[in-house]
């Protein structure tokens, strides 16, 4: 059994095809407004591990039980990755996600096996949900 306290933060992973960049900005405004998280850059294609284009919003441990729950209900029929940063991104993006819609193929080449996580340094409006 794993002990979840090495866990730094988290990543959700908002993916989005060409036709689905309106909705997906619909999403990143309400959480920006929403919620006090690290909204990352647009990426338009594949980046990384990322099969499609997506942005990233990074949140602290104790806003999972808050946003991932309003993730599923206002995803917007957007496909949406979570994952957990405990140092080993691979296995964090690979064994420890958890998928909204449908599991996307990741590109495993280049995840590192041992990375120090960042500290989620909030750049949105949020007020909590």
């Amino acid at each position: 059994m794993t002990d979840p306290a090495p866990i730094a933060s988290y990543h959700a992973h908002i993916y989005y095809s060409a036709g689905q960049r309106a909705a997906a900005a619909g999403l990143r405004a309400r959480i920006d407004a929403g919620f006090e998280v690290q909204l990352g850059r647009w990426h338009d294609g594949p980046v990384g591990p990322h099969p499609r284009g997506m942005y990233q919003v990074a949140f602290r441990p104790d806003q999972f039980a808050t946003l991932v729950p309003w993730l599923m209900l206002n995803r917007a029929g957007l496909v949406v990755l979570v994952h957990p940063n405990t140092g080993d991104p691979y296995r964090d993006h690979l064994t420890h996600a958890l998928w909204l819609g449908a599991v996307l193929p990741l590109t495993a080449a280049g995840l590192p096996r041992h990375e120090v996580p960042s500290p989620v340094v909030p750049n949105s409006a949020g007020s909590g949900g």
